[in-house]
């Protein structure tokens, strides 16, 4: 397990919905959701309800990064940017939770309210 998923979201987005953007990004990248370590987000959506259900029933845990900003991401959301003050919330959170050397398998997968991108750990 070496894979960490940046989880984005509109408020009040569902476990359903996040686990449907984990599985496009997982279906995009070849990789299976056995790999992922845990979910990753910023603390403007550490109260997600939605986040910390869909981590439930995954059974993982949810990181909350405070460093998002200092990563350099792939894509830019203007809604990201407006309320989150980065260019994707997902590929932020995934960055900075897998640590210095990380990389980003694929820009962020997007499926309604829900978004995700997939770093893989250095180690």
């Amino acid at each position: 397990m070496n894979l960490i998923a940046g989880i984005g979201c509109r408020r009040g987005a569902s476990a359903e919905e996040v686990i449907a953007a984990l599985d496009a990004a997982l279906a995009e990248t070849g990789r299976a959701r056995e790999a992922v370590a845990r979910l990753a987000t910023i603390p403007l959506k550490a109260g997600e309800p939605g986040i910390a259900e869909a981590a439930a029933q995954l059974g993982i845990e949810v990181t909350i990064v405070t460093d998002a900003g200092d990563v350099e991401v792939l894509t830019e959301s203007r809604c990201s940017r407006a309320t989150a003050g980065l260019g994707s919330v997902a590929e932020a959170a995934a960055l900075a939770a897998a640590g210095v050397g990380a990389r980003l398998l694929a820009p962020r997968s997007s499926t309604g309210r829900a978004t995700c991108a997939l770093a893989e750990t250095a180690a």
